[in-house]
């Protein structure tokens, strides 16, 4: 197994952000940025136990959709795809004693393509490594005690799938001054849903 499902298995009981399902009124400084392709993919997706089952198909789905919902804000002069992988997920499971108090999580890799670069016969990725990113879903006094006591599975879904665009919108703040053209950005730090 890989490192990352040990680090997992250990920050399961951390809670994460503020509970929101609303976007951020003021977008991130993303230059030219416009999405292209919006590429998601779960068919070799780990279930890390304790977990609720989920289909490769409803992961994608869901992703796409929050992917899309937050990206759509972004009417940048050029395109760029993203390829996403869902590598790993544990969605909390109900019955387990309130002490251990389990979260939800969800391990993605991204990468960034520039449409131009790889219409001009080149590789158009931004960044060599595709970045992991350990999604848990946000904190709210429905998920104090464990959200699989109060949250269907596919509310727990929806959840990680937010924070899971937010995470991706960060990623790319951070990396504004060189991929998009943005040379006076600061980074965004980031949060507790996130690493």
């Amino acid at each position: 197994m890989r490192n990352w499902i040990l680090g997992l298995g250990m920050i399961l009981a951390v809670a994460g952000c503020a509970s929101s399902t609303e976007i951020d009124p003021e977008p991130a400084a993303l230059g030219d940025f416009s999405l292209g392709h919006n590429i998601v993919v779960a068919d070799n997706a780990q279930l890390i136990p304790p977990s609720r089952g989920a289909e490769p198909d409803e992961w994608e789905e869901v992703l796409t959709a929050e992917i899309d919902r937050r990206f759509a804000r972004y009417e940048g002069e050029k395109l760029y795809h993203f390829g996403v992988a869902v590598e790993g997920f544990a969605l909390a499971v109900p019955g387990v004693p309130v002490v251990l108090s389990p979260k939800s999580a969800l391990v993605i890799s991204v990468a960034v393509y520039d449409d131009t670069l790889a219409n001009n016969g080149r590789n158009g990725k931004l960044a060599e490594e595709r970045k992991q990113l350990t999604i848990l879903e946000s904190f709210s006094g429905d998920t104090i005690v464990g959200s699989g006591l109060t949250k269907s599975r596919e509310q727990q879904m929806q959840n990680l799938a937010f924070n899971a665009a937010r995470a991706i919108e960060k990623y790319l703040a951070n990396n504004a001054a060189e991929w998009f053209g943005e040379d006076t950005i600061a980074p965004v730090e980031e949060d507790e849903a996130t690493e």
